[in-house]
C-alpha cells in the first residue's frame, strides 16, 4: 500500500526545486555547447529524479533503485553509442554530472531542498571551473602534489584517529590537541607558499597572514620563520605575514569577547581593540616595506614542514606539561602569573575563562582584561622563541623588531590605560 502523497504545496515546491536545479546546471552545459545534454535536457532529468523519489515514498525505497538503474542504463547506453559513432565530445563530465542531477532531483522529494540546492550549486560551479582548474593543475610539478598528499595524510587519516581527550600528566596532554598543531603547522606552511605561488609575493603574505591569523597565530609564525631559511628572499614579506597574523589573533579575541561577554563590552573591548590596531600598524608597516623592498618570498619547492611541525608539536605539549605545573603549584592569588602561562602556547583559553568568569560575576572587568591582554602579550613572547630558534638572521631581526614593539605597546596600555 502507497503511504500518504506529501501535501499539493510541498509536493509544487519541490517538484519546482528539482526544476529549477536542473535548469540552471542545463544551463551551463548549454552555454558551452555541449552536444549531450543541454538546459531542456538537464531540466527533465533532475524532474525525472524527483518523480522517481515521489514515487519511492509513496511505494518504497526499491522504486528509486529502478528509476536510478535505468536512467544509468540510458546514458551508458547513449555515451556508448556517440562513442561508436566517434561523436565529439567532452569525456564523461557531463554523463557524471547528469547522474548527480538525477540524485538531486530525487533528494529534493526526501524533504532535503537545501541540501539537493547545495549540490547543484556545486556541480555547476565545478563545470564552470574548467579552465581555471586545469589552468591550476599544470603549475603543480611533483614535489608540490607530495605535499599535498602528505597534508592529506596528517590531516585526514592520522588526525581523525587520535583520542580527543585529556590524558597524561596533570590531564593536559589532547592527543588530538597536540597533532592538530602539526596539521595547522603543515597546513599553513602549503597554504602560505601557494598563495604566494598564484597572487604573488606581497599579496600572497597578506592573504596567508590573515587566514593563519584567525586559524593560529603561533603555527603561521613557526611556518612563516621555518620558510624564511628556505626561501632565497623575502625575509621581510615573511615577518610581516608573522606580524598580521599576529593581528588577526588580537582579531580573534575579540570575537570570543563580545561572544562569551557580551553584557560587559564596554569595559573589556576598548583597551584590547587598542592593542589589535597597535599590532596591525606594526604589520602595515612592515608590510609596506617589504612592498618597497620588492623581494618577496622565493621558493622553488614547496615548504616541507612534516619533520620541523612533528618537533614544535612536541614542544607544544612540553610547554602545556610545564603551564600546568607551574599554575598547580603557584599561589591562588597569581592571577597575571596563570594569564602569562596560559596565554603562552594560545591566547585563546585565558580569553574564554576570564571572560566566562566575568560573566558569572567572579572577577572584576578591570582585572579580567589586563588579564587577557597579559596572556595576549605572553603568546607574544612565546612567537619570539619561535622567531629566533627558527628563523633565518634576515628574518630575525624584523620579526623580532615587530614583536618587541607590539609588547612595548601591551605595556603602555597595562600601565596608563585608566
Amino acid at each position: 500500500m502507497p503511504t500518504t502523497l506529501p501535501d499539493t504545496s510541498e509536493l509544487l515546491l519541490s517538484l519546482g526545486t528539482a526544476t529549477g536545479l536542473g535548469l540552471l546546471v542545463g544551463l551551463q552545459r548549454e552555454w558551452v555547447q555541449n552536444r549531450i545534454a543541454g538546459i531542456r535536457t538537464f531540466a527533465l532529468l533532475t524532474l525525472f529524479g524527483a518523480l522517481t523519489g515521489l514515487l519511492g515514498n509513496a511505494y518504497g525505497s526499491w522504486v528509486i533503485a529502478a528509476g536510478f538503474i535505468t536512467f544509468a542504463c540510458i546514458v551508458v547506453l547513449g555515451s556508448w553509442l556517440r562513442q561508436a559513432n566517434r561523436e565529439p565530445g567532452s569525456g564523461l563530465v557531463t554523463e557524471m554530472a547528469m547522474l548527480v542531477m538525477f540524485v538531486t532531483g530525487v533528494i529534493t522529494m526526501l524533504g532535503e531542498r537545501l541540501l539537493a540546492v547545495m549540490i547543484a550549486g556545486g556541480v555547476m560551479a565545478l563545470l564552470q571551473s574548467k579552465k581555471a582548474l586545469h589552468a591550476m593543475v599544470r603549475h603543480f610539478g611533483e614535489d608540490d602534489l607530495r605535499e599535498i598528499v602528505r597534508l592529506v595524510l596528517v590531516g585526514l587519516v592520522i588526525l581523525p584517529a587520535l583520542p580527543n581527550r585529556a590524558m597524561g600528566y596533570l590531564g593536559v596532554l589532547n592527543p588530538f590537541a597536540i597533532w592538530l598543531i602539526v596539521v595547522l603547522i603543515v597546513g599553513i606552511s602549503l597554504a602560505a607558499y601557494m598563495a604566494e605561488k598564484y597572487l604573488g609575493g606581497s599579496k600572497g603574505a597578506v592573504v596567508a597572514g590573515i587566514l593563519g591569523g584567525l586559524v593560529s597565530s603561533t603555527a603561521t609564525t613557526a611556518s612563516s620563520a621555518r620558510r624564511s631559511k628556505t626561501a632565497t628572499t623575502g625575509s621581510l614579506s615573511l615577518a610581516a605575514m608573522a606580524l598580521i597574523a599576529s593581528a588577526m589573533a588580537f582579531v580573534r579575541l575579540l570575537a570570543e569577547v563580545m561572544i562569551v561577554a557580551s553584557d560587559h563590552l564596554r569595559e573589556l573591548l576598548p583597551p584590547l581593540v587598542a592593542m589589535m590596531v597597535w599590532i596591525a600598524l606594526i604589520a602595515a608597516v612592515a608590510h609596506r616595506f617589504a612592498g618597497k623592498a620588492d623581494t618577496q618570498p622565493v621558493d622553488e619547492h614547496p615548504p616541507s614542514e612534516m619533520k620541523n611541525a612533528v618537533v614544535l608539536g612536541l614542544l607544544y605539549a612540553l610547554v602545556l606539561v610545564i603551564v600546568a605545573y607551574t599554575r598547580q603549584h603557584s599561589s591562588s592569588s597569581g592571577l597575571y602569573l596563570a594569564a602569562f602561562l596560559s596565554g603562552l602556547p594560545d591566547m585563546s583559553a585565558i580569553t574564554l575563562s576570564t571572560s566566562r568568569l566575568v560573566t558569572t560575576g567572579n572577577l572584576e572587568t578591570s582585572i579580567a582584561w589586563r588579564m587577557i591582554l597579559v596572556g595576549g602579550m605572553a603568546n607574544l613572547c612565546f612567537k619570539m622563541a619561535f622567531v629566533i630558534a627558527l628563523g633565518s638572521r634576515a628574518y630575525i631581526k624584523p620579526a623580532l623588531l615587530g614583536l618587541l614593539v607590539s609588547i612595548a605597546g601591551g605595556a603602555a596600555i597595562l600601565a596608563f590605560w585608566p
